[in-house]
């Protein structure tokens, strides 16, 4: 006993000595540490826009640079630029994980700012409130944080549909720059004081606030002028106020054509949806000409927004100015520019489809880029989290040797820590593969979603023509505007994962009405829905019936010698699940196959491929929502049989 008392000392006394040692090599570490921290820092504020890898991985650096028992300020420091970079580039959900650490570490006023902004950004607005109001009672504010407090409760209100305390709040962050001379902030203010207005339809207050904003935003940069003429532009035109639209627009592209051009390539920031460029502006002027059915106004706008999106690259402005000119033409009667921009339409569509899954692409590898850093991250604090641990066993064993009682219950405490920060840990991890799963499904579904098949806009358009070469304008106008409803359905569809049934359905009889159109001789059709089934009730994959039933004609109705039938059979078979049955007596899938070209099947192939994936995701996300079996429907092998059946998404 007295053997293994004198061992359990020694072994104290040998960690106390490694302790002592460690303490002072740290403590020379330390002084160089706190050049490099900060070196870190600012080489990550200055990849912040560029390169969110790089400037993550300084951030690191920094991190690391402060050691074990790192200081809880520069700590929190660290953390909260972390939170910044992760919000400028939109990844919300990590700057508010990494802006709640550094209040851990070191709550602070301006952090708080950042983390009630995010929660504004991802429309938390409860959290935003609830994290916002408590600055409200302190004192030491600086003016411009307390007129960005009031401005970020304003925008909280707003959310909430709290018109009156919106403005409240915005009034009293606008009575405090006034007094205070912050005249950046000043037309910000008045323009959300409009926005707000706005909101509740009070349109005289609305107009009046935006006046001030546009007085005080010329006396600001020019950009932050253009920013504020496009947006009073847009409530002009909510207004229906067109002339007044039009006028303030060319104002505002007289003066971005002054400004230097910046490409959107290589500007750094992030590329927003509606950003104020030369195309938008043109595009939008020529949507005011629209609205007033000047047609002629409206063209050369047109042209010049498809001209400048050409130059930028700027793919969605080209596509949606390509698709109303090419509507302009076709209501002034010019069908054959009308077609020829059409097809020009076809063709940036197809390319945007591909700039899409390159984007999806690099998403992923952009996703899989920020996991690894902030897995890093999280790894430095955990092993100083570790290395603390180790320093606390090492003086409880002190204490153990001297209290045998304390010795248990610090025993248990270390390891009840323990477990609960790998526990901690594994939850986290789980989380994060969670997210990371759901988020590529969403990606690879809304690239599946957005892949119609080719060969049918191409056929649609070629019978345009055909009629057209007939001379028959009737039936080539009926047909063309029966197509471009149901591209523009398929089209507006696209971004969703469900719609309902009855939309479903629209769409499927516009699209075997085209199909008859074409094909009268080949086929009759016929769709019957069961009147018990509520349709807005049950929602369906859009465009998930049409490849099957684009099969059926194509390669089962179309080849056989005399008139076939479609049968397309909705019926409810419980009381959450519906079966739709699509059958033909066409030809049959083996004879079909033996008399197809190549192509075809390769074309075939990859529509069903992509609505199998679609069905597979679909099911993983949603819990088998979705069940498919194809089989001949007679014993020769003639004639195909498809069985759907769809469950309601609970």
């Amino acid at each position: 006993m007295q053997i293994m008392q004198k061992n359990r000392y020694l072994f104290i006394a040998f960690y106390l000595v490694l302790f002592v040692g460690f303490s002072q090599a740290q403590k020379k570490a330390e002084d160089s540490g706190e050049t490099s921290y900060a070196v870190y820092l600012d080489s990550a504020k200055f990849y912040k826009k560029a390169n969110i890898a790089k400037s993550i991985d300084f951030i690191a650096q920094a991190i690391g640079s402060l050691g074990q028992n790192a200081n809880k300020q520069e700590l929190a420091l660290a953390l909260t630029n972390l939170g910044e970079v992760y919000q400028y580039h939109k990844q919300y959900d990590l700057a508010i994980s990494n802006f709640k650490d550094a209040q851990e570490a070191n709550k602070t006023s301006s952090t708080t700012l950042l983390l009630g902004k995010a929660y504004i950004q991802t429309k938390d607005y409860k959290n935003a409130a609830a994290v916002l109001h408590p600055l409200e009672d302190i004192k030491g504010l600086v003016p411009y944080q307390r007129i960005e407090l009031y401005e970020l409760l304003g925008d909280a209100y707003k959310g909430f549909g709290e018109t009156n305390k919106a403005i409240a709040y915005y009034e009293e962050g606008l009575k405090i720059a006034k007094k205070n001379q912050v005249s950046p902030k000043m037309p910000d203010l008045n323009s959300k004081i409009a926005d707000a207005y706005a909101q509740d339809n009070r349109l005289a207050e609305a107009e009046s606030y935006y006046g001030n904003s546009l007085e005080l935003s010329s006396q600001q940069a020019p950009q932050r002028a253009i920013q504020e003429k496009e947006k009073v532009a847009d409530f002009y035109n909510k207004k229906n106020q067109y002339d007044d639209e039009i006028k303030l627009r060319k104002k505002s592209l007289n003066e971005l054509q002054s400004l230097p051009r910046v490409s959107a390539k290589t500007a750094g920031a992030p590329i927003e949806a509606d950003s104020i460029t030369a195309q938008s502006i043109n595009f939008k002027i020529a949507n005011a000409y629209v609205a007033q059915d000047k047609y002629d106004e409206a063209i050369p706008y047109l042209e010049e927004s498809i001209k400048e999106a050409n130059i930028e690259d700027d793919l969605i402005v080209q596509k949606d100015a390509t698709r109303k000119l090419s509507e302009v033409y076709r209501d002034k009667g010019d069908y054959s520019k009308a077609f020829e921009t059409y097809q020009k339409y076809v063709a940036i569509v197809d390319t945007l489809y591909l700039r899409k899954e390159q984007e999806i692409s690099q998403a992923s590898r952009f996703n899989r880029e920020i996991a690894a850093s902030q897995g890093r991250i999280t790894g430095l604090e955990k092993e100083r989290e570790l290395t603390q641990s180790k320093y606390d066993l090492a003086v409880t064993e002190q204490q153990l040797a001297l209290e045998s009682n304390k010795r248990q219950k610090w025993i248990i405490y270390s390891l009840v820590l323990g477990m609960l920060l790998t526990a901690l840990a594994a939850y986290f991890f789980y989380r994060s593969n969670r997210q990371q799963q759901l988020a590529n499904n969403l990606l690879a579904l809304k690239s599946l979603r957005s892949q119609m098949n080719p060969h049918f806009i191409f056929n649609a358009l070629n019978s345009v023509n055909n009629y057209i070469a007939k001379n028959d304008e009737r039936s080539a106008n009926r047909y063309l505007s029966e197509f471009s409803t149901l591209m523009r359905a398929v089209l507006e569809n696209s971004e969703e994962d469900f719609i309902s049934l009855s939309r479903e359905l629209e769409l499927l009889e516009l699209y075997v009405k085209l199909e008859h159109s074409r094909f009268p001789e080949k086929f009759d059709y016929n769709i019957n829905l069961d009147e018990q089934i509520d349709t807005e009730a049950f929602q369906i994959p859009p465009m998930l019936l049409q490849p099957y039933i684009e099969n059926a004609i194509w390669h089962g109705l179309r080849y056989k010698e005399e008139k076939g039938f479609l049968n397309i059979e909705i019926t409810q078979e419980e009381s959450d699940v519906i079966q739709i049955r699509i059958t033909d007596n066409g030809i049959g899938r083996k004879r079909s196959r033996e008399i197809k070209t190549t192509n075809q099947k390769n074309q075939s192939s990859k529509g069903m491929g992509n609505i199998k994936k679609r069905i597979a995701i679909l099911n993983t996300m949603y819990k088998d929502k979705v069940t498919v079996s194809v089989q001949d429907l007679n014993e020769d092998a003639t004639g195909t049989s498809v069985i759907l059946n769809l469950r309601k998404v609970v």
